[in-house]
C-alpha cells in the first residue's frame, strides 16, 4: 500500500503539465515517487553519517539528488 497521497502526486503531474492522469498512472506515479524518496534518503543518510551527524540537511538531500540523477 502507497504512503503518498495518490491525490498529491496527481496534483503535481497536473502542475507539470499533464492534464488528466488515469488511475493506473497515478498508481505507478506513487510507486516511481516512493521508489525514487527512498533512494534519496538513503543515499542522504550515508552522507550525513559520513559528516558525523543523524539529522539530514539541505546539503544531504542536495548532494544525494546530484548523485542519484
Amino acid at each position: 500500500m502507497a504512503d503518498l497521497p495518490i491525490a498529491a502526486v496527481v496534483r503535481v503531474a497536473k502542475n507539470s503539465g499533464a492534464e488528466r492522469v488515469g488511475s493506473d498512472a497515478s498508481e505507478i506515479l506513487v510507486a516511481k515517487t516512493e521508489d525514487y524518496l527512498g533512494k534519496l534518503v538513503k543515499e542522504a543518510v550515508k552522507l550525513a553519517a559520513h559528516a558525523g551527524r543523524k539529522t539530514l540537511k539541505e546539503e544531504d538531500i542536495e548532494m544525494a539528488a546530484e548523485k542519484i540523477a
